[in-house]
């Protein structure tokens, strides 16, 4: 599989939903004080939602660059197992060079459609893929950002709630699933609500650091508690 046409019109969808994703990050970024083109320029040079979101929050609370790293480290390792799995599915022309230009617009969904072909993938098809995922990413924040400042306040926050939307549609169906992610999931938030309500890790520990400690205490009681079997597990009513 290496047709660039057919690329293209894979990622068209892609491309649609991360334009209204995207469009609710131009808005915070603009909310949070940045200035219209620092928000398209991270857009540019990033291509991970849930990661933008993060380093939103720690860059407007003035976090430290250790900070920033350990946050995106842990959102973003997914894409490290991602990248070795997808480069099994890669044909014999896509070289040490390619790898690491096209590694830069890997998401989830790019990951899925692309190891979902038939067969070894090629360059012309990932170039095909990637085009209008990027620009949706790049002109949805363009969008936010502008708009952000004419729209009325009570609409920006209106779309803000999008974002919330976007995690819950991602979650949920998976806590759905499995017994042991719901479980796994509600110690998250319990661990969270703790950092949230008393007082001295309140004040002590910030609230990028919070989101690092809740989500790799939870991740590590999960795998002891509900280690991975060929089994499959029971589904959440």
């Amino acid at each position: 599989m290496n047709n660039f046409k057919k690329g293209f019109l894979d990622g068209v969808p892609i491309g649609l939903g991360y334009f209204s994703v995207s469009f609710t990050f131009g808005i915070l970024a603009v909310a949070n004080g940045f200035p219209i083109w620092e928000a398209v320029l991270i857009s540019m040079t990033n291509l991970t939602s849930a990661g933008q979101f993060a380093g939103l929050t720690v860059m407007a609370q003035a976090g430290s660059l250790v900070e920033m790293a350990l946050t995106q480290f842990v959102i973003n390792l997914r894409y490290s197992l991602m990248s070795l799995s997808l480069s099994q599915k890669v044909d014999d022309k896509m070289n040490t060079g390619r790898r690491l230009f096209f590694g830069m617009f890997h998401t989830d969904e790019i990951y899925a459609v692309a190891i979902g072909q038939k067969g070894k993938i090629g360059a012309k098809y990932f170039t095909g893929l990637i085009i209008a995922p990027y620009f949706g990413w790049t002109l949805g924040t363009l969008a936010g950002a502008v708009l952000g400042n004419v729209l009325p306040e009570i609409v920006c926050n209106a779309l803000g709630v999008a974002l919330y939307a976007m995690f819950i549609a991602i979650v949920v169906p998976e806590m759905k699933k499995a017994k042991s992610m719901f479980m796994i999931v509600g110690l998250a938030v319990m661990i969270r609500c703790a950092f949230y309500w008393i007082p001295f890790l309140k004040e002590h520990i910030s609230d990028g650091f919070a989101v690092i400690i809740c989500a790799v205490a939870a991740s590590l009681i999960g795998a002891a508690v509900y280690p991975l079997t060929d089994e499959p597990e029971q589904e959440v009513a």
